[in-house]
């Protein structure tokens, strides 16, 4: 690893240490209700296997965002927002 790129890691690790110890506020803060992918995932009468291979992702993932340990980002939130409000759209185009 180039020195310039180990030492904006560290610079990194320093700020994520400074958030978590609330002497710095976070740029963003991301936040999904995993009660919500649950939800979503039981709206569309579907297993928590079935629906990750229906989204793309492994059944692990979606465990892990049901139970708030890590929270779907990018495609896979906008898809899981879709589905709250579209649910047979959204089984209709991934089952096609």
């Amino acid at each position: 690893m180039k020195a310039k790129d180990f030492s904006e890691l560290l610079r990194s690790v320093d700020e994520a240490r400074a958030i978590r110890a609330g002497k710095r506020k976070p740029s963003r803060i991301i936040t999904f209700n995993p009660v919500e992918v649950k939800a979503i995932r039981k709206r569309l009468h579907v297993s928590q296997t079935q629906f990750a291979h229906l989204i793309g992702v492994s059944a692990a993932t979606l465990r892990n965002w049901e139970q708030g340990r890590t929270y779907p980002v990018g495609a896979a939130r906008a898809l899981l927002k879709i589905a709250a409000h579209r649910p047979n759209a959204v089984l209709e185009a991934l089952r096609s």
